[in-house]
Parts: structure tokens; sequence; C-alpha cells
């Protein structure tokens, strides 16, 4: 009898599955709510990877059963308490046997599906940022991922908050940058103190922060040297977690390959030319590209390594056939 895996991809703002059978054919993919339950609670966790298992299921037509095994990667989970959380839920919907089930953070599964199961490193950059590697044996290590109060360097989240920084320092004639603005714009103020009202008694999401990032990309592409600043530091942050990482793993000389996972990254040559030069500085050995596959595929990969079973490149590469992937096809070795 044919066995089928699971793979989960919970995050902030959505979760995904992804069904697939011992040979990495895929079944069917689903999507959900937000699965991140330091964000919605239990219950809204629950309810989207339920809502994503089942339209993955519909897809899949199969009938309602445990999987052989289950693998959810999921945001915001750091601790056992967390996994324990996690493994409730999975249990409640009933989607593995329970020694079949397991649980690590969303790094891991960008890891798995960046490098399609090779070991290496894998840079996430977002909304927030974070880095996580692990070498052929076993052993692994993450830098950042502290979240937007004290970490989330090189972020989008990052980015907006220097975009505002940015923007006041120039009303101020501290500094001179078309950030003014553009933030001033962004925001619909008639002038720039309306923004301590905006921030402090309206308030502002980590998304809405995030926002701003593409103002500092915009005024970087029409050369505002703040702006480039702004980048080149952030390039720097962001290497300085994949340095730390590939130290951490004994990677000599910084031979290892590395998988770039976030919506930053999609801004271009802006963004990835100042981040290809620092992380070379640091590791000029390093082979960097775009994801191969993604997270909720390198779920699946892990779930079905937990059953023993090692797919060929060909097998792996199926896996990629959940969704297109534009990134994919891009390319960014060096």
């Amino acid at each position: 009898m044919k066995r089928y895996v699971l793979g989960i991809d919970g995050g902030g703002t959505k979760t995904q599955a992804l069904i697939a059978d011992e040979e990495g054919h895929v079944q069917g993919w689903g999507k959900g709510g937000p699965s991140n339950y330091d964000d919605v609670g239990t219950e809204k966790a629950k309810a989207g990877i339920a809502e994503a298992v089942r339209m993955a299921h519909q897809q899949a037509d199969l009938p309602e059963m445990p999987f052989a095994s289950v693998f959810l990667g999921m945001a915001g989970v750091v601790s056992e308490k967390d996994r324990a959380v996690i493994r409730t839920i999975a249990r409640q919907l009933n989607l593995a046997d329970d020694q079949h089930i397991d649980i690590d953070h969303d790094c891991r599964i960008a890891l798995a599906g960046g490098l399609s199961g090779r070991p290496g490193i894998v840079l996430i950059a977002g909304t927030g940022s974070s880095c996580y590697g692990q070498n052929a044996a076993g052993e692994s290590w993450i830098a950042g991922g502290w979240g937007h109060l004290i970490s989330d360097e090189g972020s989008s989240y990052w980015l907006g908050i220097q975009a505002m920084r940015c923007a006041v320092a120039s009303s101020d004639g501290r500094l001179h940058s078309i950030l003014k603005e553009l933030v001033q714009d962004h925001f619909q103020l008639k002038e720039m103190r309306e923004l301590m009202h905006r921030i402090y008694v309206i308030g502002m999401s980590r998304s809405e922060v995030a926002s701003l990032a593409p103002l500092v990309i915009h005024a970087a592409q029409l050369g505002d040297e703040v702006a480039l600043d702004l980048l080149r530091q952030g390039a720097s942050d962001l290497a300085q977690m994949v340095g730390t990482v590939a130290d951490k793993l004994h990677y000599s000389g910084g031979r290892c390959e590395l998988a770039l996972v976030g919506g930053l990254f999609n801004a271009g040559d802006v963004v990835l030319s100042p981040l290809h030069v620092a992380i070379q500085n640091r590791l000029p050995d390093c082979r960097i590209l775009f994801a191969e596959l993604p997270p909720a595929s390198g779920a699946a990969l892990l779930a079905l390594k937990n059953l023993g079973i090692s797919l060929s490149s060909t097998q792996t590469g199926r896996l990629g056939l959940m969704e297109s992937n534009s990134m994919n096809e891009k390319g960014a070795s060096s």
C-alpha cells in the first residue's frame, strides 16, 4: 500500500500544506490562514492548519486518514513548550501516529527546501530575518530571529524603521534624503511631524512598518546615498549572521551553499549586489542561490526522511511542482 506524507509550512500570515507520495510526486497542495499561535492563539492556529490540510486532501482526492509521516515547520516554535502545543494540535487533527509527528521551527524546512535536502545554510529576509544552517554531521546553528524589538537586522521591518528615522532626520536638516518625501507621501502627511501621531497614537503593526522597505529600495534605485548606505548596512548585518553560522558549523574557508529565502530578495540587484559582496568578503567560497524548493516541500522532504526514505535528485525536483516559484528560475549563483 502506497504511503503518503504531509509537509506543513506554518507562518504568521498563512499556512501551506503539501501531500506527497514515497517517490516525491505531489498529490495535493493547500493553503490556510495563519498558524503562528503566538500571534493568533491555538484555536486559530489549529484552524489554519486544518484548512490547509483539507484543501490539500481535496486536491489529492485521498480518503481521510492519518499520514505515514508529517513534518510541521512552524513560525514561533522556539522551545519544547511550543513543540508540545503544535503536537497537541496535530494529534487533535489526527494527522499521523504520534511517533510519526515531527515539529521544528520554520527555518529548518526553509533550509531543507532551499537546498533540496543538502546540508548548508539558509538566509531568510522578509518581514523579519534569521539564518540557519546544518552541516553533513547533522550539527545545526541559528543566528538572528529574535524578533523585531531586539533583532531582525537587514529585514523589511528594519528597513522600514530606518526609512522613518532617516525621513525625520532629513526633515530636521541632519541629513539629506528623498526618504523624507517618500515617507511623507506614503502616509499622506501634510507635515512630517504628523508622523508622531501615526506612530505613537494610532500605532503601526510590524507589517505596516515592513511595507516601508520598498521606499528605501526605490530611493536607492534613484541613487539616494542615504538609502544606498542603508542597504549596504543591512547586507553587512545579514552577512554577519551567515558568517557566524558558517563558523559555528566549521565550514572551512567558507565552502558551503547558501539559499536565499524571503520577499526582500525579490528586489533585485539593488539588494542582492551588496549582499553578495558582504557575504563573499567573509566566505569567498560560498555558493549563493535562490531556494530550489519552497519550505512546504522541504517539510515533505523531512517527513519522508523520518520514514527512512531518501529521494534521488530527480524525485526531489518533483516536489517543486507544488506551485510556480519565479525565484527558482532566476538563480543567483556566484
